[in-house]
């Protein structure tokens, strides 16, 4: 297990992002927690790390801002103490079930500036402040993508598939420009997960309505994504860099 080490978790206040905070703090991270509207649950999740051992710190933020992003970093390291290990850029948003006829341009911009400039924002503090040198232990960039952008939405959400079709694209090119940087750079794509996410679209119940399409008959839980993060931003995954890992029970 590793110890002292900082991690950065963005939209760590709920879902796969709280479950990710939550489990680092108790195998040893210090972590930063960003958080844009839920102040109370971030506060929670801090308080857990710091009844693990570690040192905890919560930022408000909204990765749509570069002036935000900037200031969630310096924040991250200044709470933390150092130049931060790994980052989980799991901060995005989803919007009610739509055909992209009905789609406004507001609802279209804004899940392009939060999913894609937001990631971008994100990527890009890491590149500038993360480097090492290569006989160091490398660091991390976990960022979440998602089985919709090779699933489509079709009549659902096309906009939030190809915001995140552009996290897959974003995985492939960085994961070069950043590894003489000693900075790995991979993707997790959920599929059917239980979390709040299904609320914000319209449909709490989804994941046992959509249960019987997923090859292990279930969907997963935040905690099974945030597993795999963890073992994304650890030395076990080392040599791995550029992955797009689907956790969606064969979907």
């Amino acid at each position: 297990m590793m110890t002292n080490r900082r991690i950065l978790v963005t939209g760590g206040s709920r879902g796969i992002g709280r479950a990710a905070a939550l489990m680092a703090g108790a195998r040893g991270w210090d972590v930063a927690v960003n958080w844009r509207n839920d102040e109370d649950a971030a506060l929670e999740v801090a308080e857990a790390v710091r009844a693990a051992g570690g040192k905890a710190v919560t930022i408000q933020g909204d990765v749509a801002l570069e002036a935000d992003v900037i200031r969630i970093f310096d924040e991250a390291e200044r709470g933390l103490g150092g130049r931060l290990d790994a980052v989980v850029a799991n901060a995005g948003i989803a919007a009610p079930t739509l055909s992209l006829a009905d789609m406004t341009a507001e609802r279209i911009e804004r899940m392009m500036q939060v999913n894609v400039l937001g990631m971008f924002y994100t990527a890009r503090e890491v590149a500038r402040r993360m480097k090492r040198p290569m006989d160091e232990p490398s660091a991390s960039l976990v960022m979440l993508g998602s089985a919709a952008s090779r699933l489509g939405g079709a009549f659902q959400y096309v906009d939030y598939a190809v915001s995140k079709g552009a996290v897959d694209a974003l995985t492939n090119g960085l994961s070069k420009e950043l590894a003489p940087d000693n900075i790995r750079v991979n993707t997790i794509r959920p599929g059917l997960i239980e979390t709040e996410i299904h609320a914000v679209i319209g449909d709490a119940d989804r994941p046992r309505k959509l249960a019987s399409g997923v090859p292990m008959l279930r969907p997963g839980s935040a905690d099974e994504v945030a597993e795999t993060i963890l073992w994304l931003c650890s030395d076990a995954a080392s040599y791995v860099t550029g992955a797009i890992l689907d956790v969606t029970g064969g979907r």
